[in-house]
């Protein structure tokens, strides 16, 4: 005969778990929302998603030195942080720029001793926000999201003139407003893709010949090409409207060293000279900024009727020239691609198309030169994007109401997606005078002109589209 054992009776696990003296705890549920739809018909549901993280731009840290703000009048002694950012985006209203701010969307980098509990709940405690009138630093950097540069594209595609040695006048009209700075010296113009920088027999629009016809504004003889951009690029090209202006500007060109002088003012905004370019490129570089020295060559192909830049042998027997470039990720990124800033320090031909190809590993878009190969894969595989806190792909979509222009990264073929975006130079109209005069410490009747001339161009309206579309599906 069985004996219960005293003590309290022992439920077994299993039932225990169905006993109404500990019964299971509620599964968790999400909180439900009563919708109503078109139909004014309601109906329970799951509330719906939050926005998703932006996509924030970085800019570049802000300099040292008693002119952070070159060719614009500011107080030394203190740079807000809202003219730092209009500074930047000299080609965005400053409207948009202020909405930002007002909006509290405007973050700034801080230190270890500024992270908060709740910042590292939300996983952005490397980012604090910034009012508009907050003082710069040397090194500070600021995030906002890539809305800010969001522009309206108002043609499907841009027109190009078919232009002859005698260019006529809705053509010359057309020249001339591409000219977004004219002075005595120089002329300044945001050319578009497409165009050739120098003509020969076969091609009768190039920039030089079309400058000399439509642009010379009364001068004897045309302004002449200081530098130049590829075919297939676009933005600001320097054009010297006289003899002395293009020959001082070609030595800085060429070599900041060949054009120093005796005098002190001219030789420290010499110095100053920068040019900066946006790209596109496949992929994203291993680091997030850095400089490229690597010297590069020119090979010829199909018997000296083609040639082709490559990254010179280590050896430096084979006619290496030397070539570097600083370059920065600006952040952003679209179906596997990202936008990044580069700044040439020497001028090689296709220097910075072979040094993202080749050095980084990331072609520019539309470069198939240096990077058919990369282009086949890249469109055969594409890669998705993830959000930078939740790890969630993002979903490619078209923005409604957007044209896809044929050359933008969505279209099979696109376009070079290279842009001559910024340039500072020295104002030489200020050390020139009229009669070709050089004036070391500048002419009596200019101290009030700066010294420095700071230009922004916006970018064509293949690559404004891609802007778009990034900032229209990361948001």
């Amino acid at each position: 005969m069985l004996c219960r054992r005293p003590g309290p009776w022992r439920w077994p696990a299993a039932l225990r778990r169905l006993s109404r003296l500990a019964p299971p705890a509620p599964a968790a549920a999400d909180p439900a929302v009563v919708r109503v739809d078109a139909s004014n018909v309601a109906r329970l549901g799951a509330p719906k998603p939050g926005p998703r993280p932006r996509q924030l731009l970085s800019l570049p840290p802000f300099p040292a030195g008693p002119d952070p703000l070159p060719g614009r009048k500011a107080a030394a002694h203190r740079v807000t942080a809202v003219s730092w950012v209009k500074h930047y985006f000299a080609d965005v209203p400053q409207e948009a720029v202020q909405a930002h701010f007002n909006r509290r969307m405007v973050f700034s980098e801080c230190s270890d001793h500024e992270v908060s509990a709740d910042s590292i709940r939300t996983q952005k405690h490397h980012l604090k926000k910034i009012k508009h009138n907050d003082a710069m630093e040397p090194g500070m950097r600021i995030h906002l999201p890539v809305s800010v540069a969001e522009g309206e594209v108002k043609k499907r595609y841009e027109t190009i003139p078919t232009a002859t040695l005698h260019p006529n006048k809705d053509e010359i009209e057309y020249l001339r407003r591409l000219v977004i700075h004219r002075d005595s010296a120089i002329l300044v113009l945001n050319k578009p893709p497409k165009v050739p920088m120098k003509g020969h027999l076969p091609v009768h629009n190039s920039m030089d010949v079309l400058a000399a016809a439509a642009l010379s504004y009364g001068n004897e003889e045309g302004p002449k090409l200081v530098h130049r951009l590829d075919r297939e690029s676009s933005g600001l090209i320097l054009m010297g409207r006289t003899k002395e202006s293009f020959t001082r500007l070609h030595w800085l060109f060429t070599s900041v060293n060949l054009a120093k002088t005796s005098s002190q003012t001219w030789n420290k905004a010499r110095e100053a000279y920068m040019q900066k370019y946006w790209a596109l490129v496949i992929g994203t570089p291993k680091e997030r900024e850095g400089v490229i020295a690597a010297p590069i060559s020119k090979v010829l192909l199909d018997e000296g009727k083609a040639e082709r830049v490559i990254l010179a042998h280590p050896s430096g027997i084979d006619g290496a020239q030397e070539a570097v470039t600083e370059y920065r990720v600006m952040g952003p990124t679209i179906n596997g691609c990202s936008w990044i800033e580069l700044r040439p320090l020497t001028g090689r031909k296709h220097q910075l198309r072979v040094h993202c190809a080749e050095a980084l590993g990331t072609p520019i878009v539309g470069d198939y030169k240096y990077g058919w190969f990369v282009h086949q894969t890249w469109k055969q595989n594409p890669q998705p994007d993830f959000e930078p806190f939740t790890g969630e792909p993002y979903k490619l979509r078209r923005p409604e109401g957007l044209e896809i222009q044929k050359g933008s990264v969505l279209s099979k073929v696109p376009l070079l997606h290279l842009h001559c975006r910024e340039m500072v130079i020295p104002n030489i109209a200020k050390f020139l005078s009229s009669t070709g005069e050089w004036h070391e410490n500048g002419a009596p009747w200019t101290k009030e002109k700066p010294n420095l001339l700071r230009f922004v161009a916006p970018m064509p309206p293949h690559m404004k589209i891609s802007w778009n579309i990034m900032s229209s599906y990361l948001v």
